[in-house]
């Protein structure tokens, strides 16, 4: 069948990715679904909803993943293209509900074309892939992958007690395990950027190589308290005096290492926090994140080389590492597909990295994926001022539609 050169209804795509915001959607314009409640239920049932108006089989699994299917020429594995529904609380409209329009809409193109594709589209939802409600982030693509045990991962508690294998059956949403995505042709994920480079360089796409690495490790500082109008300075055992040298020392070596290396002080508590005690204890936090392994080794060296500084005002340092994970690179042949397609629409586009995880950093060890992103602007995400054009959206949506016309 000679392939026709169609495009996806961008009027259309705008329509449902405002429907879907309904579906929690806050006073400032933002979405707050977290996984497994009311709204993300409703979410549920309205993308079952719009694959079923479509003849599309739709199937959940033990996790309450959702797996819509339109049948293909070829009775082989599935081109998948999917994300996440869930969101974090009074986060944005598009941060994983577009991946997962992106494939209905794709879905919906064939259809009203009346174009069977060559083996069989399978649009997913992908559960709680966020962890706002149920830690960690994530969750059913690490089952799925063999990253996370699933036995665990249904006893996780919300902050009300509530289990996931609870609010999973509460929702309606817990279906078999046989009916889990063992394999595919290929996985697809459309996603906003959550950063400001494609915006800054006036670009449209950007075709993601990889998912970078990460270490995380927590630094406690510990010193001793005294009163704080009595105490001599150079007397003290100021805690959160050596956090801070620690702080910049860590920022100035390694600031140095490379330039696209970021790395994060995001959590602090400070002890006793009482205005007239001198801090006797502070524990932070110190993550960092950079696609190159050697660049993470060398991190690692510095931060455990902390421990040895003279800036410790006295006191002592503890350094324990938390966690870490390695870059995850995506197929090479696809991700050539998503930029070929990207050029025959004639869309700016650059190679990148995502410094942001995803679900389809997991589901790439065992089925050939690769991402695409479209523009944050401001970089702006996780909060209720997320926004991507329309026209941007339609953008990524068109290259799906290609890929899989050329496929």
């Amino acid at each position: 069948m000679e392939q026709q050169k169609i495009i996806i209804s961008g009027e259309r795509l705008q329509a449902t990715l405002e429907e879907f915001a309904n579906f929690g959607r806050t006073e400032n314009n933002g979405v707050t679904r977290l996984a497994l409640s009311k709204e993300d239920r409703l979410a549920r049932d309205y993308f079952c909803s719009c694959c079923k108006a479509l003849g599309m089989l739709v199937e959940i699994d033990d996790m309450g993943n959702i797996y819509a299917t339109l049948a293909g020429i070829e009775d082989k594995p599935p081109l998948v293209i999917g994300s996440h529904l869930d969101s974090v609380k009074k986060g944005g409209r598009f941060d994983g509900v577009l991946g997962v329009v992106a494939g209905l809409e794709v879905a919906r193109a064939l259809v009203e074309n009346k174009i069977q594709p060559r083996v069989p589209l399978v649009i997913a939802n992908i559960t709680n892939e966020e962890g706002a409600r149920f830690e960690p982030s994530m969750m059913a693509s690490g089952v799925l992958s063999g990253k996370f045990d699933k036995a665990s991962m249904i006893k996780k508690k919300d902050i009300n007690g509530i289990t996931f294998e609870e609010a999973l059956h509460s929702i309606g949403y817990a279906g078999k395990e046989e009916s889990r995505l063992k394999e595919a042709a290929a996985f697809l994920e459309l996603h906003i950027e959550q950063g400001p480079i494609l915006e800054k360089e006036s670009l449209s796409i950007g075709v993601v190589e990889c998912v970078v690495g990460m270490v995380c490790y927590e630094i406690q500082v510990t010193g001793e308290s005294d009163h704080a109008g009595t105490t001599p300075m150079d007397m003290r055992k100021d805690a959160l005096f050596a956090a801070n040298n620690l702080i910049t020392e860590a920022r100035l070596k390694l600031s140095a290492l490379d330039s696209d290396l970021v790395f994060t002080m995001g959590r602090m508590n400070v002890l006793p926090n009482i205005h007239t005690v001198i801090p006797n204890k502070v524990v932070f936090s110190l993550e960092a994140r950079h696609k190159d392994p050697l660049v993470i080794k060398r991190v690692e060296e510095i931060i455990v080389n902390l421990k040895n500084t003279s800036a410790h005002e006295g006191c002592d340092i503890q350094i324990e590492k938390l966690w870490d994970r390695s870059t995850v690179l995506f197929d090479e042949k696809i991700c050539d597909l998503l930029e070929n397609s990207t050029k025959t629409l004639g869309y700016s586009y650059k190679r990148m990295v995502s410094g942001a995880g995803h679900d389809a950093q997991f589901l790439a060890s065992y089925i050939p994926t690769a991402m695409i992103f479209v523009p944050s602007i401001n970089g702006k995400s996780h909060c209720e001022e997320e926004l991507t054009t329309w026209e941007d959206c339609a953008k990524g949506v068109n290259i799906l539609l290609e890929t899989v016309l050329s496929f």
